[in-house]
């Protein structure tokens, strides 16, 4: 299995100008991002096994990810129109 760190910015290049103007700019995208950044980097050390967890946990994590990235692009949509 190959490991990858999860970034926004990679699953949406289109968006990268719009993720650092509101990261800056927008309290609650900043906070998401965080959330989503930390998820990221938490997922991706269970996955290299530097960090122990039970597949039922990691699958929870993953969820969380998913919605928070969900909600992120949601706001790049909006922000875009």
């Amino acid at each position: 299995m190959t490991l990858e760190l999860h970034h926004l910015t990679t699953d949406f290049p289109e968006h990268a100008t719009a993720i650092n103007r509101l990261k800056l700019s927008d309290p609650h995208f900043s906070r998401l991002f965080k959330e989503y950044d930390a998820l990221s980097h938490m997922i991706y050390r269970i996955e290299a096994e530097a960090e122990a967890a039970s597949d039922e946990r990691l699958e929870a994590l993953k969820k969380e990810r998913l919605k928070l990235k969900d909600a992120l692009f949601a706001m790049l949509v909006t922000d875009a129109a």
